[in-house]
């Protein structure tokens, strides 16, 4: 919640600094969320953030009325993306929202670039989404993030062996690397097993991660 309410704040007061005339308008945040499908707990979750804050805070921030403007891609990044130049074309929204999951994120990140939208990301965690354009901003977290504080209390709890199961899609493989790579001076060997079912050999990590 401090972090939406941040984002909030930050983003109404440059658009007001930008151009005061923008005080009469509505701010226009277009929602892209997976409502249906594998990730509508999440969505549901954020959605509920979003409506406790209004109900807590009010809908207007900074002389502006926030209108949330919601669409459903299903967790797929080629509607999201759609979806995003619809937001932009049809709705005029001022900013992107939402994003479960990383694919979602990267698809609309070219729209943001190329329409020079502001795009809160809320949940995708992939480090390298905020390099796709310049006008995104995270208020979630980044996978490495957790792994950089997971990997040295595996070492330091005595785990010599590490299986991990994921899917082959790009936030899934991203914890392998962590784990690997700032240990590599360690002599002994733990094993990742991702979703190929092709074992690699991997040292375990330290506290100099």
């Amino acid at each position: 919640m401090p972090n939406i309410r941040i984002v909030l704040r930050g983003l109404v007061a440059a658009l007001i600094a930008a151009t005061p005339a923008l005080a009469q308008q509505p701010l226009k945040i277009g929602l892209i969320l997976p409502y249906t499908g594998q990730f509508t707990d999440a969505s549901a979750q954020m959605d509920d953030a979003i409506k406790l804050y209004i109900k807590q805070h009010g809908d207007t921030v900074a002389g502006r009325k926030i209108e949330i403007v919601r669409r459903d891609d299903a967790g797929s990044p080629d509607v999201a993306k759609r979806m995003a130049r619809e937001l932009t074309v049809n709705d005029n929204v001022d900013v992107f929202a939402g994003f479960a999951i990383t694919p979602e994120a990267l698809a609309v990140a070219d729209v943001s670039a190329e329409a020079k939208k502001l795009m809160v990301v809320m949940n995708a965690a992939t480090a390298i989404i905020t390099t796709k354009s310049p006008y995104i901003v995270r208020s979630s977290l980044t996978i490495p993030q957790v792994e950089e504080t997971f990997a040295p209390w595996v070492y330091r709890s005595g785990i010599r062996k590490v299986y991990t199961l994921c899917r082959t899609m790009r936030p899934a493989t991203t914890p392998k690397p962590r784990l690997r790579a700032p240990s590599r001076r360690r002599a002994a060997k733990s094993s990742a097993r991702c979703a190929s079912r092709s074992p690699i050999r991997i040292s375990p990590p330290s506290s100099s991660a």
